[in-house]
């Protein structure tokens, strides 16, 4: 049996990277709506929130912040295939997961659309039990809502489960939801960033997945 019974996984920055493509399509947005762009670090910062979220602080009004979700999911959609890919090692990971017995869910900021893309185009829709997305809780991460609805679903006990996340918001939803958390240092935030968070695990890259254990 895997170290685990229940492994819940971020989207963006933990199973896919998409960060090229992120950050393209804030640009993007930016140039459109704004007619210029803010430092990449301020959009980097808000990695693993809602897209709405991300945007409000931009928007001089709320039908502002429609038109660039709007705009944004457009230049996302015609470019996803192209800039998207999954992390080296996943593939191989969650497959051995799901050989071992364990049972694994994705947790994400990203609405459900665009996560049943992702996961398609990478090849790892099959291995995952439950979504839960934007659209599936009215509180986000960093709250708890998001991972005690993917417990819900699966029927796992929180003591039992790890939440794998490369955010700080996954760090603060995976403790306030009682489950372990594990840091995942291939994507887009430094150790510096996620140290004051205090995972209980640190993960160098996907292969070491396989050696987290029950604590």
């Amino acid at each position: 049996m895997p170290g685990f019974p229940t492994y819940l996984f971020d989207l963006d920055g933990t199973l896919i990277d998409s960060i090229e493509l992120i950050m393209a399509s804030f640009r993007h947005t930016m140039r459109t709506h704004l007619g210029t762009v803010p430092p990449d670090a301020e959009w980097r910062a808000g990695f693993g929130r809602p897209l709405r979220s991300q945007l409000l602080r931009y928007a001089r009004d709320p039908d502002q912040v429609a038109e660039m979700v709007a705009t944004y999911r457009g230049h996302n959609r015609v470019h996803h295939d192209r800039l998207v890919q999954p992390y080296a090692g996943i593939h191989e990971v969650v497959g051995r997961l799901i050989d071992q017995g364990a049972t694994l869910g994705v947790v994400t900021s990203k609405n459900r659309a665009a996560t049943e893309h992702g996961l398609r185009h990478c090849g790892l829709d099959r291995f995952f039990a439950v979504l839960v997305t934007s659209d599936d809780t009215t509180e986000h991460k960093p709250g708890p809502a998001p991972v005690l609805e993917a417990l819900t679903q699966l029927d796992a006990s929180a003591e039992r489960t790890v939440f794998i996340g490369d955010s700080p918001y996954d760090c603060l939803a995976g403790k306030a939801a009682g489950v372990s958390t594990a840091a995942a240092l291939w994507g887009p935030f430094s150790r510096e960033t996620l140290e004051p968070h205090a995972p209980d695990y640190w993960l160098e890259c996907p292969e070491q997945i396989l050696q987290l254990a029950c604590s």
